[in-house]
C-alpha cells in the first residue's frame, strides 16, 4: 500500500510539474505571437495574461487586446478573451469572446459586435504543420451595431469549416430568427407590419483550397479557393424567398468559371428593397423589371424568378448576354 501512495504521489508531482511547464508555454507562446505580428507592421497591444484552468485544462485569460492588419485593412478590440485547451492536447483550443462590446473596423466602416456565449473552437491535427482539422464559432442573442444605431442581430449563430480531405473543407453557416436593426430597416423603409426576423437563413457549401490552412497562414499567403460547390444558400423573409446554388472553379488570379442558379420568390419586392436602399437607382428601374418579368414568365411564374447564370472569361453571363462583371473570389 506504502508503495501505492508513494507512487501515486510521484506521478501527482510530475503531473503538477508538467501542468506548470504547460500552462507557462501556453502563456509566452501568446505574448510571443502578438510580438511577431507587431515585428511584422501590424498593431498588436495587449495586457495582462494569467493562467488557470489546473488540472485538466490549460487557460490563458487575455486583457485590453487590439490587432490591426494593415495590409487587410482589419482592426479588432476586445476588453478579454479565453483561451483553453486540455492538459494532453493543445491542439483542441476553445476561445470564449467578452460579453461586452467588441469594436470591428474593416474598409467598409466601423462596427460593434456584442453576444452572449460567444465561444470559438479550433482544432488542429497533431504535426509541426498544425494542420486545421475543423473551426467553429456559436454565439446566442448577438447583434452589430454602426453610428446609425443596430444593423442587425438574431437569437443565434453557428459558423463552421470543417476539413474533409487534405485542402477541402466544408462549410456552415445558420443565424436563428435574424433580424435586421431598426437602423437597415429604416434604410429599407420597411413598413411596420414587414416581419421582424427571418423565418430561415442559410448557407451549406464546399470549399477546395490550393492549400490547407495550418500554422503557417497568418505568416505566408493565405490559402485561396479554386473550387466552390454552393449547395445551398437560402434566406426566407415573409413573402420573399431567395436560394442560390452553384458550382465554379477559380483560377489563380480569383477569377471564377461555372454556374450559378437563382430562384427568387416575389422578386419585384426585392427590386423596391434595391431602389430605396440605393443599389437600384430609380432611372434603371423600369428596364430591370421588365428583364426580370421576361425571364420569370419564361420560367413558367410571373412571381417566381428562375434563372441560371454562367460565369466565364470574367463576366456573368445570362444565356450569351454579359450582364455584369464577375467578382474577384481572393482572400487577403
Amino acid at each position: 500500500m506504502r508503495k501505492v501512495i508513494i507512487a501515486a504521489a510521484v506521478l501527482a508531482l510530475l503531473w503538477c510539474g508538467w501542468w506548470w511547464a504547460a500552462s507557462s508555454t501556453l502563456q509566452n507562446g501568446t505574448r510571443a505571437w502578438f510580438e511577431a505580428r507587431g515585428s511584422e507592421g501590424w498593431q498588436a497591444e495587449l495586457g495582462a495574461v494569467t493562467g488557470g484552468g489546473f488540472p485538466t485544462r490549460l487557460q490563458a485569460n487575455l486583457s485590453d487586446i487590439a490587432l490591426a492588419d494593415p495590409q487587410a485593412g482589419l482592426a479588432i478590440r476586445t476588453a478579454t478573451l479565453g483561451i483553453s485547451t486540455p492538459t494532453h492536447w493543445p491542439g483542441d483550443v476553445t476561445v470564449r469572446l467578452d460579453e461586452g462590446p467588441i469594436v470591428l473596423a474593416s474598409p467598409v466602416g466601423r462596427s460593434t459586435l456584442t453576444m452572449r456565449e460567444g465561444v470559438m473552437a479550433l482544432n488542429l491535427h497533431p504535426g509541426t504543420a498544425l494542420e486545421l482539422e475543423a473551426l467553429g464559432w456559436t454565439a446566442q442573442d448577438w447583434q452589430v451595431e454602426d453610428a446609425s444605431g443596430t444593423q442587425m442581430q438574431a437569437d443565434s449563430l453557428t459558423l463552421t469549416m470543417t476539413q474533409t480531405d487534405g485542402p477541402t473543407y466544408d462549410f456552415e453557416a445558420r443565424a436563428d430568427a435574424f433580424a435586421p436593426g431598426d437602423a437597415t430597416r429604416a434604410q429599407l423603409r420597411l413598413p411596420d407590419t414587414f416581419p421582424r426576423a427571418f423565418d430561415s437563413l442559410t448557407m451549406r457549401a464546399t470549399v477546395t483550397f490550393d492549400k490547407a490552412w495550418d500554422r503557417r497562414t497568418l505568416d505566408t499567403a493565405r490559402p485561396q479557393p479554386r473550387r466552390i460547390a454552393l449547395h445551398l444558400a437560402e434566406a426566407r423573409w415573409g413573402d420573399l424567398n431567395l436560394n442560390f446554388a452553384g458550382d465554379m472553379v477559380v483560377d489563380a488570379g480569383g477569377i471564377p468559371d461555372g454556374t450559378l442558379s437563382i430562384q427568387a420568390e416575389n422578386w419585384r419586392t426585392m427590386l423596391d428593397f434595391a431602389q430605396v436602399s440605393g443599389a437600384l437607382p430609380p432611372a434603371l428601374r423600369n428596364q430591370a423589371e421588365t428583364i426580370l418579368r421576361v425571364l420569370a414568365e419564361a420560367s413558367g411564374n410571373p412571381d417566381t424568378l428562375d434563372v441560371d447564370l454562367t460565369l466565364r472569361d470574367g463576366a456573368i453571363y445570362l444565356g450569351f448576354l454579359p450582364i455584369a462583371p464577375a467578382p474577384r473570389l481572393i482572400i487577403r
